[in-house]
């Protein structure tokens, strides 16, 4: 079977692997769609501050074999498979910090997303890792159900109500569900920020009722005018940086008004540093938030939200290769001339 790695720096590899074996309580999928994600590229392109290294964590499948002890699931059965699960008994997970579970962050697929076959532990499986998709459910629609998860986990952290004013720094897949789920959601003004100009026309034609800016070096000032010339010169309620760009978190700071939240959502690089005024922070009541990753939570709540039809991401999708073309799949959402969301297929 084939499998993606990363071999070196912006260099990826397409492997022959052997079948893998299952243990006890595992089970095998045969993966159908698997979408590319910041932290995959930042994983090959830039210097991810996390220790896995693998590549595809959206992937969705058919079951091909189980192992012994298995009960609830068969083969045939249509799934969305989640990465990383927690044990929901640590302090962490006692607090609701589910994502900060040593286990959440330890265990994992074998051998990645990326794979014509993965393995889904046991641990996994026994914890929610594994749902079964409703008929109306493509698999390429279920790519989407992890970083949909990530999104609905961001707001939530930032106690959305609807009516709040929101701006949206990148217009990447991760921002342009953002923007879907404030939507849906009820927000008020909805304005979206971007350097490139395919990403602010397709965010234009993706969602009719949002305002939307492109950022220039030289007018950031001008930038953060016009978002609070949009809010009654109050600024935003909410600001999601839904990029890495450390300018873009400054850019939100200023464009967000007096007791708003600022949430980092995108994957900086490592040991990425921003100079800010801690006295204007403290004066303003600003809060400062950061939202990785997903828990089984929003991972069902956003396999609800698809399957009602309340949203429709799947136009997110722009480009599909085949998993021999990952290595152009993955240039392809890097470079994003004219790409939204990629995913890799395999049969």
């Amino acid at each position: 079977m084939k499998a993606v790695s990363i071999k070196g720096k912006e260099l990826v590899s397409i492997d022959e692997l052997a079948t893998p074996e299952l243990e006890d309580g595992d089970i095998l999928v045969r993966m159908r769609a698997c979408g590319l994600c910041g932290s995959d590229l930042e994983k090959v392109y830039g210097q991810y501050g996390m220790p896995s290294a693998k590549l595809g964590h959206e992937p969705s499948g058919e079951i091909i074999n189980v192992g012994n002890s298995v009960k609830d699931f068969s083969p045939g059965d249509r799934v969305f498979i989640h990465h990383h699960v927690a044990c929901y008994s640590c302090y962490y997970c006692l607090h609701g910090d589910y994502t900060m579970c040593n286990m959440y962050q330890n265990s994992n697929i074998q051998p990645c997303g990326l794979s014509q076959q993965i393995v889904v532990p046991k641990w996994n499986i026994s914890r929610g890792g594994l749902l079964r998709l409703p008929n109306n459910i493509s698999f390429d629609e279920a790519s989407l159900i992890e970083p949909l998860a990530c999104c609905i986990r961001s707001l939530n952290k930032c106690n959305f109500q609807k009516g709040d004013d929101i701006a949206i720094f990148g217009a990447g897949p991760a921002g342009m569900m953002h923007v879907a789920l404030a939507n849906v959601f009820g927000a008020g003004k909805i304005i979206v920020v971007d350097i490139n100009n395919f990403r602010i026309d397709f965010a234009k034609k993706f969602c009719y009722n949002i305002s939307t800016f492109k950022s220039l070096p030289s007018k950031e000032e001008d930038l953060t005018q016009k978002i609070k010339n949009s809010t009654d010169s109050r600024g935003v309620d909410i600001s999601i940086v839904a990029t890495g760009s450390t300018k873009a978190l400054a850019q939100a700071f200023d464009a967000t008004r007096k007791a708003g939240k600022v949430m980092l959502f995108g994957v900086p690089s490592k040991n990425s540093n921003i100079s800010l005024n801690m006295n204007k922070l403290y004066s303003n009541e600003q809060s400062f938030l950061s939202c990785y990753a997903a828990s089984e939570i929003e991972t069902n709540q956003a396999l609800k939200l698809i399957a009602e039809t309340r949203l429709d991401i799947k136009r997110l999708i722009t480009h599909r290769f085949s998993i021999e073309n990952a290595d152009q799949a993955i240039k392809c959402a890097h470079e994003a001339k004219d790409a939204m969301k990629v995913i890799v297929t395999s049969n």
